[in-house]
């Protein structure tokens, strides 16, 4: 539901039907991973300029790391935006910040926009705040005149609604991957807020590759133009060209005298590609043929017939045990050695009591089979 609230009372009225997102957009933005995000966390700077080329202003955007808390138990990892843009217009102040605060998969949880026009008797603000909480999407604008409300509209959502949503701060990493990709969908459908923090629908169109000027340079940039299809108004446009790493380097709104632009040219941002992982054909070995191999062989060997020679004198018992069995052996010539040999040292197993070898030779063997 929509909320009005102003000087003359409250009113509520339905809000029209959400429209929504094709798969298009949907996919794209779920095929976003963390790897291609990383390298679009930066800041950057650029100026603002007036149709007849005099500085009137800046605009800024960073993008970086942070947790946002959910609760007092809970936190997430997030990307923290701002983005700053100030102007002067026919010296009028113009003012926009945007805060917000978007997950890995470019959701906004919250977010802060405040718009200010500074007229000299009649200074306008207009304080927009999103927040999401479990299955909602709260939205809440004010627009205030000399420190005082004159006007709330509150707008709440259901999240299964808006997929596909593209909110102003998600906006900007959204871009920026578009930039490094080089690549805009084609055919895809996003949701984002209009001006009145309608939900309405947005696209992303290339234009291709052209020259702009950056201080002594002549660089190519890759142009994407977005527009936002409000509820109740026309259209909005802007276009945006970027450098080959997601520096912006150009926005232009369309119908707008301000254009912002950069002074000079960044340190472009390269990502580390890992090295193939080398491959090692097999080599035939003949360690034999192999000077150090065999060498290695040989006092390997004379240490183990040291070791074994050893063992053998210090345990005489184990000859006169071996010499026993090879005798017994060849006088019984059996035609199953392995059982001859375990029944003749199943006595001096451990788990059997002592007794002397074969005096029950009547008793059935364990080690052979019984039909």
């Amino acid at each position: 539901m929509q909320k009005k609230t102003s000087e003359e009372g409250t009113e509520e009225a339905p809000i029209e039907k959400i429209p929504a997102a094709n798969k298009k957009a949907v996919n794209f933005l779920s095929l976003i991973g963390t790897n291609e995000i990383k390298p679009c966390l930066f800041e950057e700077s650029l100026i603002a300029i007036s149709e007849n080329g005099q500085t009137i202003g800046k605009f800024s955007v960073s993008v970086k790391m942070t947790c946002y808390s959910l609760d007092e138990w809970e936190e997430e990892d997030c990307y923290l935006v701002h983005a700053t843009s100030k102007v002067t217009i026919d010296g009028v102040p113009c003012t926009t910040t945007i805060t917000g605060y978007v997950t890995k998969r470019l959701e906004t949880v919250e977010q802060h926009t405040k718009e200010s026009v500074r007229f000299r008797e009649h200074p306008v603000e207009t304080r927009t705040h999103l927040m999401k909480r479990q299955d909602q999407l709260f939205v809440r604008k004010a627009i205030v005149e000399r420190d005082e409300e004159i006007q709330v509209d509150t707008f709440s959502y259901k999240c299964s609604q808006l997929q596909g949503l593209v909110s102003e701060s998600a906006n900007l990493l959204v871009l920026r991957v578009m930039a490094r990709r080089q690549v805009v969908p084609e055919n895809a459908v996003f949701l984002s807020f209009d001006t009145e923090q309608h939900i309405c629908t947005s696209t992303y169109n290339t234009l291709g590759f052209q020259k702009q000027q950056v201080g002594k340079e002549e660089v190519d940039v890759f142009v994407i133009e977005r527009a936002v299809n409000s509820v109740n108004d026309i259209p909005l446009n802007w276009q945006f060209y970027f450098l080959s790493d997601g520096h912006l380097s150009r926005r232009v709104q369309v119908g707008s005298p301000v254009t912002m632009v950069i002074l000079q040219m960044p340190i472009l941002i390269e990502t580390d590609e890992p090295d193939p992982r080398p491959v090692f054909g097999k080599i035939p070995l003949d360690w034999e043929e192999d000077m150090e191999l065999y060498s290695m062989f040989l006092d390997r060997k004379e240490e183990l017939q040291a070791s074994h020679a050893t063992y053998v004198r210090r345990h005489p018992e184990l000859t006169a045990l071996l010499a026993d069995f090879l005798q017994l052996l060849l006088l019984r010539k059996p035609d199953d050695v392995v059982t001859f040999a375990a029944e003749f040292f199943a006595p001096f197993s451990a788990q059997n009591p002592p007794c002397r070898s074969f005096q029950s030779s009547d008793k059935p063997s364990p080690f052979r089979s019984h039909v």
